[in-house]
C-alpha cells in the first residue's frame, strides 16, 4: 500500500512557507479541507487505509544527509529553521479522516507552522491508494519512460526550461520517480528542476519554488482582503530578502493583484506565477503591468504551472517569445500520464486564527470562477470589498 519514505516527499513551498510562517506568525492556528473536485467515489474502507497510511507519517524525520542538502542548496533558510525541522515530527492527531458511502472528508487543524506541511503528502497518498485499492492497472515502466522522452524531445524544440511540478496529484511514488530519472537523464538544458524536494535531492537538481495561495489567504484573515497581497509580499520579502522571487498573482484574482503589486514590488520579485485563467491574457496583463511601472517586461519572467501540455505551452511561447521572459511548471501531464483518468482533488486552507484573533473563514479567487473555494457567503464578502465582478 501506498506510504511515504521521506519527510521530504512534499512540495518545496511547503518548507519555505512553514519557515516563513514558523518566525512571523508562530501563534496563528489553520484549517484545512478536502475538496473532491472531480467527484470522485472512493471504495469502502478507504478512510482507513488513508489513516494507517497518515498514522505512519509520524515516524518520519529529517536525516542528516537530508539536512546538509538543504543547508547547501537552499542557503537564505536560517540554521534555525533546520534544526526546528529535523526535530519535527507529523502528528496524526491533527488529521480527521472520515468516510460515508463513496464520499471521503479530510479535515486538518492545528497551529500554522506545523500543519502546512500535511497538503501536499495527503493527496498524494490518496491518489495513489485510489488506483491500487480500485485495481487500476497502469502503462508498463518503460512506456511510461517513452511517453517523458517523447514530451522532453517535443519541448526541447521550442528553447524553454521546465520543471516538475506534480508531486499533488501524482499516480504514484514510483511513477514521479520514473519520471525525474527520466528527466534528469535527458541531454538538453530543458529540465532544470522539481517541486519535489526529496527527488531534488535524489537525483541532485534544484528544488523549486515559493509560496502558495495559503499564504495571502493567511494575510486576508489577518489584514483583510484589501491587504493580503501587499502585506503578503512585503512579508515574505522581509524573510527571504530577494531570493525565492516569485509572485504567485491569482489568490484574488490577478486584476486586483496587479493593483497591489506596486512599483516597489514589481522591481525587487522576479516575475510572477500564472495558476489560473487564460495564460495569453496573463501574459498581456503582466507585460502592461511592467511597462507602466516602466520596468522591460523582458527583465521578469512568467512561471506557467496550470494544467500545461504541450499544445499549451507551444501557443505560450508563440505569444511570450521576445515580449517577456518565461518558464513552465508541468505537473499531473508528466506525473500521472499513465493511461487512467487523473483525479481532480485539492486540499485547501479554509479558516485561519491570527495570533489574538477569531477563527476566520478564507477563500481562494482565482481567474476561472470554477476554481473559486470557500464558504459562497465568504466569497460574496470578499468579491463586493474588492469589487470583482464574475
Amino acid at each position: 500500500m501506498a506510504t511515504l519514505s521521506s519527510i521530504l516527499d512534499n512540495d518545496f513551498y511547503k518548507f519555505t512557507m512553514q519557515f516563513a510562517a514558523s518566525k512571523l506568525f508562530p501563534k496563528a492556528q489553520a484549517r484545512y479541507q478536502f475538496i473532491n473536485r472531480g467527484q470522485h467515489s472512493f471504495p469502502e474502507g478507504f478512510d482507513k487505509l488513508l489513516k494507517e497510511a497518515i498514522n505512519e507519517m509520524a515516524s518520519l524525520k529529517l536525516t542528516k544527509a537530508e539536512k546538509e542538502f538543504l543547508r547547501t542548496k537552499c542557503p537564505y533558510i536560517d540554521p534555525t529553521y533546520l534544526d526546528f525541522l529535523q526535530g519535527y515530527r507529523y502528528d496524526p492527531e491533527e488529521v480527521q479522516v472520515t468516510q460515508t458511502g463513496g464520499e471521503l472528508t479530510v479535515t486538518i487543524a492545528g497551529y500554522w507552522y506545523r500543519t502546512i506541511l500535511w497538503e501536499v503528502p495527503i493527496m498524494s497518498l490518496i491518489c495513489e491508494l485510489y488506483y491500487e485499492v480500485g485495481g487500476l492497472s497502469r502503462i508498463p515502466n518503460d512506456e511510461v519512460c517513452q511517453i517523458v522522452e517523447g514530451k522532453m524531445e517535443k519541448y526541447d524544440k521550442l528553447n524553454i526550461t521546465i520543471a516538475d511540478f506534480g508531486t499533488r496529484r501524482r499516480h504514484s511514488y514510483e511513477v514521479h520517480d520514473l519520471v525525474i530519472r527520466t528527466l534528469k537523464n535527458q541531454p538538453s538544458k530543458t529540465f532544470i528542476g522539481t517541486s519535489n524536494v526529496h527527488f531534488a535531492m535524489k537525483y541532485e537538481t534544484t528544488p523549486i519554488g515559493t509560496h502558495a495561495h495559503e499564504w495571502f489567504m493567511f494575510h486576508a484573515a489577518k489584514y483583510g482582503y484589501k491587504m493580503a497581497n501587499l502585506l503578503g509580499l512585503e512579508h515574505w520579502a522581509d524573510v527571504y530578502r530577494g531570493d525565492l522571487g516569485i509572485a504567485l498573482s491569482d489568490t484574488y484574482t490577478t486584476e486586483v493583484f496587479f493593483k497591489q503589486f506596486d512599483k516597489k514590488l514589481s522591481k525587487l520579485f522576479d516575475g510572477v506565477r500564472h495558476d489560473s485563467g487564460d495564460p495569453i491574457t496573463f501574459a498581456e496583463m503582466t507585460i502592461e503591468h511592467y511597462k507602466r511601472q516602466g520596468i522591460d517586461p523582458e527583465s521578469k519572467t512568467i512561471i506557467f504551472s496550470d494544467g500545461l501540455d504541450y499544445d499549451k505551452v507551444e501557443n505560450i511561447v508563440g505569444f511570450c517569445e521576445g515580449k517577456i521572459g518565461h518558464s513552465f511548471g508541468i505537473g499531473t501531464d508528466f506525473t500521472n500520464d499513465v493511461g487512467l483518468t487523473r483525479m481532480n482533488i485539492v486540499l485547501k486552507m479554509v479558516e485561519a486564527k491570527p495570533e489574538d484573533g477569531d477563527w476566520t473563514a478564507v477563500i481562494k479567487l482565482s481567474d476561472e470562477p470554477g476554481k473559486h473555494t470557500g464558504a459562497p457567503d465568504e466569497i460574496a464578502i470578499a468579491k463586493q470589498i474588492l469589487k470583482i465582478e464574475d
